[in-house]
């Protein structure tokens, strides 16, 4: 019976630091949405506001696979993107209002290097580093379910 209750606490605890990893990969103080281009589903993250959209994913180690963020500006513009303090690589995906991929870029991790969009955009979806690439998505690809404003 001790053996029993002592692989019952063990799988407790492994369940709630696996739950820990996750959540602090996630930020569940923001919405989240699904998305989704061609197959594929993706669990993003709204930065709608301007301290969302500074923050991003800033000082995270991990985010699961289709899982991102979704940034939203007021207006379209030339909004570029660096990776301050952010310690995973990422592509992002700049999107026209009809959901038209623009272009993406690949970003390392911890560098201030600008990545701008090739037109003035609204949107922007950061990804785990070539997750875009892995799924022959690119630009013109379109991206469904983004929020109208």
């Amino acid at each position: 019976m001790l053996t029993f209750i002592r692989h019952t606490l063990f799988a407790g605890l492994l369940a709630l630091t696996t739950g820990l990893s996750l959540a602090q990969s996630i930020n569940t103080s923001l919405p989240i949405i699904e998305l989704k281009t061609s197959i594929y589903r993706i669990q993003a993250e709204v930065a709608s506001t301007p301290q969302a959209r500074q923050v991003g994913l800033m000082n995270r180690t991990s985010m699961p696979t289709d899982s991102g963020m979704l940034f939203i500006f007021d207006q379209k513009a030339t909004h570029c993107f660096w990776m301050s303090n952010t310690k995973i690589p990422l592509a992002i995906a700049f999107i026209a209002d009809d959901g038209k991929i623009v272009n993406i870029e690949e970003m390392q991790a911890e560098t201030l290097n600008n990545h701008c969009p090739k037109a003035p955009v609204r949107y922007a979806l950061e990804m785990n580093r070539q997750w875009f690439s892995q799924r022959a998505i690119g630009p013109g690809s379109v991206i469904q379910g983004l929020p109208r404003q």
